[in-house]
């Protein structure tokens, strides 16, 4: 039975709703959802709201995986206590201390003191940290159990960096339930407690795979390695989106070939952050999905649970390093200072490069000293120190994207120039008399605007009205090119078309404003139109189909004007057909 609760709710308040389901044999999930939700995490745009999935197993003893978010606080917290008497609660289980998942941790503790949290021990050394007060704890590792009695043994998998530090599955044997936290996970919000139509969730699904998980490709593959081990899995618990069970395999199996995909790069960028300070975690989240555009590998590692050994290791085989500022002072700066001079003492290479970024923690190690000390190890800059004078908004994110863009690019620029050399002379040159249009495509979503030089483009339907437009993964304008987002094709005149196409031919530093200098208008959809094309189309997303380097985004259009009817397109004819 489905139990759906609405928050009481203003017009203006987004819609809040709580869901109750058995999901198998003595085991319930409480799931919060937030439906108006637009942006999350790291800032990138949500289109279908999103889910914080809670779970009781009870059984001899009981057992709560994980909490919710504080929004939701009194509607959860109600909803707990209509499931079960909170004074029975034996264990809480935290697969990572992230807010959204453990952000009432403190209040159910209120309602039930003599439960144990339980999880990895990173996690109860975070949790020490902010919910200030004494509580009973069991540290597990990897292969520990916990029997529940009745045949509900969990057994616990480690698995870093999915993507916090502290994440640890767990799995019931007598359910044959997989509890995963953030892995497998989509910001999809709906009554569907499962994912009965796979193309409901597949965009959203692949997309949170690439904002979370693609930058910790190599620790998605260990933990599906430890996975294998556990037996059969019918359901995943997650805890974002529907559960994964009708296509549990097919899911699983896009994570495995996605991951191993990107962990098969030798060239290999490591970011370090410092968790719970300031904004490090999200920026460094921001920079390290901007590098994953450009195929580089990243391992990200927080200064506040980082081993020594590990360091050396990853430092040694890492082409780029990525920095945010630790504390100066309080609790942590000694610990993170003291890891920071292990990355200074384990680079070897002069070769490498790197780039750093202020936390906005209010206590920040100073961004220049550390800069200087990589210059004087002989290590080349990558970007521009990314300083945050204020709360990081949409425009800081973005700049963050394009700065890990710029050092992934840079790390892969002897390959790319490698494999433009390679392709026979013929065949090339037989590729680039394809010919085609001359496009500006510009967008804007939030406060983000961006815009790029456009020429594989072509029109695919006529009912509806749609088109096709083939954007390399390593742009800018691809992360406001998602399903559901808007944008407008401008149209370039055969007799006016240079200046616009060396303007956005340029590389942009991180963060620059596109649209500096040309003459723009609003579109309807809001996007940038420009005054000086020789018409515009105004386009929706609709789907996209990944193609090695490049994204092929189908769209339909809603509307459109041309300038001059007895003006012509301008036509882009190439040499060479493996390279722009």
């Amino acid at each position: 039975m489905i139990a759906t609760t609405p928050a009481p709710t203003a017009p203006t308040q987004p819609r809040l709703t709580i869901q109750v389901e058995s999901i198998a044999e003595n085991t319930t999930t409480i799931r919060s959802l937030d439906w108006d939700r637009d942006r999350f995490d790291i800032e990138f745009g949500l289109q279908n709201g999103t889910t914080y999935n809670s779970y009781l197993i009870r059984s001899e003893k009981t057992a709560l995986v994980d909490t919710s978010h504080a929004k939701f606080r009194q509607l959860y917290l109600d909803t707990l206590r209509g499931q079960v008497d909170p004074t029975t609660i034996d264990y809480i289980i935290i697969s990572h201390t992230e807010p959204d998942h453990s952000g009432l941790v403190s209040d159910v503790l209120a309602l039930a003191p003599q439960a144990t949290i339980v999880g990895a021990k990173v996690a109860i050394q975070f949790l020490e940290g902010f919910i200030h007060q004494d509580f009973k704890r069991q540290v597990v590792k990897n292969g520990d159990t916990l029997d529940l009695g009745n045949g509900h043994v969990l057994e616990f998998v480690n698995a870093p960096n999915l993507h916090w530090p502290d994440t640890i599955f767990s799995y019931d044997r007598q359910t044959q339930t997989l509890y995963t936290c953030d892995a497998f996970g989509m910001h999809y919000c709906s009554d569907a407690t499962f994912d009965e139509t796979i193309g409901d969730i597949e965009a959203d699904y692949r997309f949170y795979y690439e904002c979370l998980m693609a930058p910790n490709a190599r620790s998605v593959v260990s933990a599906m390695k430890r996975m294998e081990q556990l037996g059969e899995i019918t359901t995943i618990a997650n805890g974002h989106g529907p559960l994964l069970r009708h296509n549990l395999n097919e899911l699983t199996g896009r994570y495995w070939n996605w991951s191993n995909e990107r962990a098969e790069s030798e060239t290999v960028a490591a970011v370090f952050y410092t968790s719970g300070y300031g904004y490090s975690d999200r920026i460094s989240q921001a920079i390290a999905h901007g590098i994953t555009k450009t195929g580089v590998v990243v391992e990200m590692v927080d200064l506040k649970a980082a081993d020594p050994h590990d360091i050396n290791e990853l430092v040694s085989r890492a082409t780029g390093i990525v920095l945010g500022t630790p504390p100066a002072s309080g609790d942590l700066a000694q610990q993170t200072l003291d890891t920071v001079s292990t990355i200074f003492a384990a680079i070897k290479d002069k070769k490498q490069a790197f780039g750093l970024f202020e936390c906005y923690g209010g206590d920040d190690e100073p961004i220049d000293p550390l800069a200087s000390k990589f210059r004087a190890l002989g290590l080349t800059p990558a970007f521009a120190p990314i300083r945050v004078k204020s709360e990081p908004d949409e425009q800081i994110y973005q700049t963050c994207d394009e700065a890990g863009t710029d050092l992934g690019q840079f790390l892969t620029r002897k390959d790319a120039i490698k494999k433009m050399k390679s392709l026979d002379s013929d065949l090339d040159k037989a590729l680039g008399r394809l010919s085609g249009g001359l496009y500006i495509i510009t967008a804007k979503k939030g406060d983000v605007s961006s815009g790029m030089l456009a020429s594989w483009v072509s029109q695919a339907s006529f009912k509806p009205l749609g088109l096709t437009i083939s954007v390399a993964k390593d742009r800018a304008i691809e992360s406001l090119m998602q399903v559901g987002d808007h944008f407008v094709l401008n149209i370039l005149a055969e007799s006016n078309y240079q200046p616009l196409m060396k303007h956005f031919l340029k590389r942009f530093p991180p963060g620059a404003d596109r649209f500096e200098g040309v003459n723009t208008q609003t579109a309807a959809n809001g996007s940038p139109l420009l005054t000086d094309a020789l018409a515009y189309v105004e386009c929706a997303v609709v789907s996209r189909m990944e193609c090695e380097d490049h994204w092929l985004v189908y769209s339909t259009v809603d509307g459109g004007k041309v300038a001059n009817d007895d003006e012509r397109t301008a036509v882009h004819h190439r040499k060479v057909g493996n390279h722009y």
